[in-house]
């Protein structure tokens, strides 16, 4: 576990300083976005988040598809725990036009999702089925291989349920870390490694 946390924190040091294009085919994106996120801190508060880890693969310059998780929870003192969830497949297409771009080290981009998603309050109507997704979102590469970005989102599930379908806009910011192809497989072997050879 020591050893794996010292490759993790050499890797995004070596990371910060390479520079390498991150959106080029074949490079791997992984991160997550986070919306919905509260604590309330008086007597009976409730607690609410949302998380969207993502993983995709660069198929082509500016262009990734991949998938993407999707788990809700919020809750509070005698109302119940609404939960929301998903699984599925994702695409990106980000803007290469440089009079796009707000600063030098950012770009626009479109994401799109399909797959399996529910909506279930623990009070009122639930839908579970077919979530479909769209928006636009911001990056701002604080390194070579790192971006934190916004997306604005809409949400859709159509299926089953006492309700047949959900509709709803978010605003997210999560951040990326973009690996070239070799990185990813040496970062995959190195973990396969830790796990045979766990106490060294």
């Amino acid at each position: 576990m020591k050893r794996g946390f010292t490759f993790l924190v050499a890797f995004v040091l070596f990371a910060a300083i390479e520079g390498n294009a991150q959106i080029q085919k074949g490079n791997v994106l992984i991160g997550a976005d986070l919306a919905d996120i509260n604590l309330g801190l008086d007597k009976g508060g409730n607690f609410s988040f949302l998380i969207n880890p993502k993983a995709a693969w660069f198929v082509r310059d500016n262009i990734a598809v991949g998938a993407y998780l999707t788990a809700g929870l919020r809750t509070a003192k005698d109302q119940g725990t609404d939960v929301n969830y998903g699984v599925g497949l994702l695409g990106r297409y980000y803007f290469s036009d440089a009079s796009l771009n707000l600063l030098r080290h950012s770009r626009f981009f479109v994401e799109g999702n399909i797959g399996i998603e529910g909506d279930n309050p623990s009070v009122g109507d639930n839908t579970n089925g077919l979530g479909l997704g769209i928006g636009p979102g911001w990056t701002y590469f604080i390194t070579p291989n790192i971006g934190v970005e916004g997306l604005l989102k809409y949400n859709g599930i159509v299926g089953f349920g006492s309700k047949p379908t959900s509709n709803n806009l978010n605003l997210s910011f999560g951040f990326q870390i973009y690996l070239p192809s070799r990185r990813a497989r040496a970062v995959v072997e190195d973990i396969k490694q830790d796990i045979k050879n766990p106490g060294q």
